[in-house]
């Protein structure tokens, strides 16, 4: 598995409940953009439209090489799941208030997977209380090691 691109901002601003795997309906050229790794995740999150999943606002650059028929690179692209994970998913969006955020974007065998986390927003506080968590993980680990050596 390659990781083609990663969304770093939402395990910051989001508390991540469970993760999901969808493929993404690409033309050629975003084909090979995202090989090239030439995409942002940043601002971008899923939507449900009419029982159907898409990417809205994922930028991947125009193909250097491509003609006058390349892609757009900020349009919505289809995500494709089994119905019933939709179903689930479409379920714990309504009931709990809760977003599609993709997390990263990744070479599976062949195929283009982007990995969705199903999130909640983060406050200030819970930002606050990440970042002391990692110091005092840090601060752990640094006596550890002196105490080892």
């Amino acid at each position: 598995m390659t990781t083609l691109a990663q969304n770093k901002k939402a395990r910051h601003n989001f508390h991540i409940l469970e993760t999901f795997e969808a493929g993404i309906a690409l033309v050629g050229t975003e084909v090979k953009s995202c090989r090239a790794r030439s995409i942002a995740l940043t601002d971008s999150y899923a939507r449900l439209v009419d029982g159907e999943l898409f990417l809205i606002g994922a930028h991947i650059a125009e193909y250097t090489q491509g003609n006058r028929n390349n892609h757009a690179p900020r349009r919505s692209r289809k995500l494709l799941m089994h119905k019933r994970e939709i179903r689930r998913l479409t379920q714990a969006i309504e009931a709990r208030g809760l977003t599609l955020i993709p997390l990263r974007v990744y070479l599976l065998r062949h195929n283009i997977k982007v990995e969705l986390g199903l999130c909640k927003g983060k406050n200030v506080r819970d930002k606050r209380e990440d970042i002391k968590k990692r110091m005092y993980d840090r601060e752990a680990r640094r006596a550890l090691e002196q105490h080892r050596g």
